[in-house]
């Protein structure tokens, strides 16, 4: 009597190893890639809905309806912010080995801090900030402005220098956004204000030089670097979180010297402004 081989013994039996069908695999937790063409708009419509040119005190500011005080403290609170950027932009600097790329955003320092030939941003906000009234000096020390101007400043330098070489890179995409409001800046107070001149908005007019290189290097970089889903993902917050930043500081002077008037003490009074006490809220 023939025994039967092992092979046939059962016809239940469990298939071979490599006739096992594949285990499943989960889905990436970030869904599919996005075309670049996407991921770009993705970034833009961030501009269109969350930029801080659709906040209310620039809405006054371009439109005539703000008074002098309210620019003056408008100019010395965005000094911060101004002031800031090189030390931004040099944090990140030192975060990056590679030549050429530090070569590259290297112009973006010299921009704000000057160069032969070159006044510098900083400098020419000074000028707007002279020109409206202000002491140079008073200005530079940073002892008038808001402590929530100040606290949002110092949160966009943190994040440059701890999160990813990626969304430090990726929070500048702002500029993407930015000509469009130097030209309503622009327009806006060459129409309704006396202290503007080309000498005081010098800024703005630079701006609509620079701001469009430094952005097309930048998104370049976040369009080829961002290989995966979740580090677009991590872009386009970083994008948000930026947008955040610049949100906080006009929500801040909004509240201060708008409406309700609430000044925090130590900060920037104008003259004539009586402000809002605990009492009177």
């Amino acid at each position: 009597m023939t025994l039967a081989t092992s092979s046939a013994a059962s016809p239940t039996a469990a298939p071979a190893p490599s006739d096992a069908a594949p285990a499943s695999v989960a889905a990436p937790p970030f869904g599919r890639l996005l075309p670049q063409d996407e991921f770009e708009e993705r970034i833009r419509q961030i501009g269109a809905e969350r930029y801080h040119s659709l906040h209310p005190f620039h809405k006054l500011l371009h439109g005539g309806k703000c008074n002098h005080g309210q620019v003056q403290a408008w100019v010395l609170n965005r000094y911060c912010y101004q002031s800031h950027i090189p030390l931004k932009d040099a944090a990140l600097l030192s975060r990056m080995e590679d030549l050429e790329l530090r070569r590259e955003w290297r112009k973006r320092i010299e921009d704000h801090d000057g160069r032969e030939g070159n006044e510098g941003g900083i400098e020419r906000w000074l000028v707007l900030a002279e020109g409206v009234g202000l002491d140079r000096a008073y200005v530079v020390s940073g002892a008038g402005m808001l402590p929530a101007t100040r606290f949002a400043v110092e949160a966009y330098v943190r994040f440059v220098r701890e999160k990813s070489l990626l969304e430090a890179i990726a929070s500048s995409l702002t500029e993407l956004f930015a000509p469009k409001i130097h030209k309503e800046r622009i327009a806006g107070l060459l129409e309704h204000y006396d202290f503007a001149n080309e000498r005081t908005i010098a800024y703005f007019k630079r701006r609509l030089d620079e701001a469009p290189k430094d952005v097309k290097f930048g998104l370049g970089y976040v369009l080829r670097e961002a290989r995966t889903r979740e580090q677009q993902e991590q872009v386009l917050a970083a994008v948000r979180f930026k947008t955040d930043v610049l949100w906080a500081q006009l929500d801040a002077l909004y509240h201060a010297y708008v409406a309700p008037g609430h000044i925090p003490p130590g900060a920037f009074v104008p003259e004539g402004m009586v402000p809002v006490t605990e009492l009177d809220l």
